[in-house]
């Protein structure tokens, strides 16, 4: 009788990445306080061991956790939050549990890749502005992970995207029927972080070619870089509103941006709209609260929608990849 090759352990592992227990299970339970260097050393080995960790061994004899995990960066912004309401009611509604992981580096993002397909103890995985790498995508594949990416797309994984760039056009596309002929930019242009999607340049690019096309100009000076942040939005909308030659009409790149130029313009005691036009991005709920004009990217149903998509598999479905591009829509309020 032939004998049953040995299942391999985490003691194979130690002496195959030269690391040790202690050392692996960090990698395992908490990836982001292990080096990078050593991180991929131990994960390289359990890839090459084909070794299965106990939790995820009993993960799999149950079969589903009952779990759905979300990374995400800007854990406070409200997009963010807006989008995870979205994820949390869905998954409420079907009794599963949502297990937040959130990102403040690439070292951080890395390690929860590594580690959260090998585990196994999730149903599903919604990754949420975060740009993943092919070699990425092949670990989730290849673990079974049902994942679902908003605001990146992968041929090999479900994603809902938005047009930023259709974005920024219909802005100015509407900015221009108004009547104005001379425009402001507000947005984190050139953001510091390395792990997050940074969707601005793309508004940014749409915007400034519809007005191109208009025989408008953008001067550089008209454009400012503002990190997301209210201190950084107000200094950028005071030195764009105290400009001899001051543009009449401003788009932000976010509503909470929007909101700080409305506070300085007001500050500057001009008049909005009659004197400055302000459009913003995103349709947060504070958005309708202070009659803010904006671009609707459908925020709650981006975050419904993840969620049922990473739920198919539980229901024993085996449905093709689905790529969904939301629609947006211009929301005419006050302020423009």
């Amino acid at each position: 009788m032939p004998k049953t090759k040995k299942k391999p352990t985490i003691y194979d592992v130690a002496a195959l990445s030269g690391v040790s227990i202690s050392t692996i299970s960090r990698v395992l339970n908490a990836p982001d306080k292990v080096n990078p260097e050593t991180r991929t050393r131990v994960i390289d080995a359990i890839d090459l061991l084909g070794f299965v960790p106990k939790a995820e061994a009993r993960a799999r004899a149950l079969k589903y956790s009952n779990r759905v995990g979300v990374i995400t960066p800007f854990f406070t912004a409200p997009s963010f939050v807006q989008r995870l309401r979205g994820v949390a009611g869905t998954l409420s509604r079907e009794n599963y549990e949502l297990v937040i992981y959130p990102v403040d580096s690439v070292e951080h993002l890395q390690g929860y890749i590594s580690s959260i397909p090998i585990m196994g103890n999730l149903d599903g995985l919604i990754i949420m502005s975060l740009a993943i790498e092919d070699k990425d995508v092949r670990r989730l594949i290849e673990n079974g992970m049902q994942t679902v990416l908003i605001e990146f797309s992968h041929d090999e994984l479900n994603s809902i995207v938005i047009n930023d760039e259709q974005g920024g056009r219909m802005v100015a596309e509407y900015l221009i029927k108004k009547g104005h002929n001379s425009f402001g930019f507000l947005g984190d242009i050139e953001p510091p972080e390395r792990y997050a999607i940074h969707p601005v340049k793309s508004r940014l690019e749409g915007f400034k070619k519809t007005l191109e096309e208009a025989g408008i100009p953008l001067p550089k000076k008209n454009v400012k870089q503002a990190l997301y942040s209210h201190e950084n939005s107000r200094q950028a909308a005071y030195e764009l509103l105290s400009m001899s030659s001051r543009p009449t009409a401003l788009f932000a790149a976010s509503d909470i941006q929007a909101l700080s130029v409305m506070k300085v313009a007001r500050q500057l005691n001009l008049r909005i709209p009659d004197d400055l036009a302000i459009i913003g991005f995103d349709d947060i709920d504070m958005a309708d609260y202070v009659d803010l004009t904006t671009i609707r990217q459908h925020l709650d149903e981006s975050g419904r929608l993840s969620a049922e998509m990473a739920l198919m598999r539980t229901g024993g479905h085996n449905r093709a990849l689905q790529h969904i591009n939301l629609p947006l829509n211009l929301i005419e309020r006050a302020t423009a």
